[in-house]
């Protein structure tokens, strides 16, 4: 019972530790700082130019295809390498799984490159253009409105 209120008294210790630092840091940086505001300082930076419009702009949906594909085989990486580490003592069996996996993962890469979504520009579709109906004849008797 000692030893595990020990355990805990050192987590502890060392969580109390890190939070004095950080907000001493904070504080002393806050202290030592000087601080004169003026229009110059308080004007939005960007890149030294002065900013135009709004900050709130549409990106294009690709950007987030593709950081989402990327994701996707990011955390692909993350499962393939503790397997990797242990694979011998596992067998063929956890081969097989891992195909697998991969396997799902190369479909979904290659049905979104079939259908386009990793095309940076998308083609536009060719739709030839119908020649203009003929009018029908009226038949006798019939009024016409224009």
């Amino acid at each position: 019972m000692d030893q595990t209120l020990t355990q805990f008294g050192s987590v502890f210790v060392f969580l109390l530790l890190g939070v004095i630092f950080v907000v001493g840091g904070y504080l002393t940086s806050r202290l030592l700082r000087p601080s004169r505001p003026n229009p110059q300082k308080n004007s939005t930076y960007e890149c030294g130019e002065e900013a135009i419009g709004s900050a709130w702009v549409k990106f294009n949906i690709r950007f987030y295809v593709v950081a989402l594909i990327f994701i996707i085989f990011d955390v692909e990486v993350v499962f393939l390498y503790p397997w990797a580490t242990v694979f011998k003592p596992l067998g063929t069996f956890a081969l097989i799984e891992v195909l697998v996996f991969a396997g799902i993962l190369i479909l979904g890469l290659a049905y979104a490159w079939v259908k386009g979504d990793l095309d940076w520009v998308r083609p536009t579709p060719n739709i030839p253009k119908m020649p203009p109906m003929p009018e029908l004849p009226v038949a006798k008797g019939a009024s016409q409105k224009d």
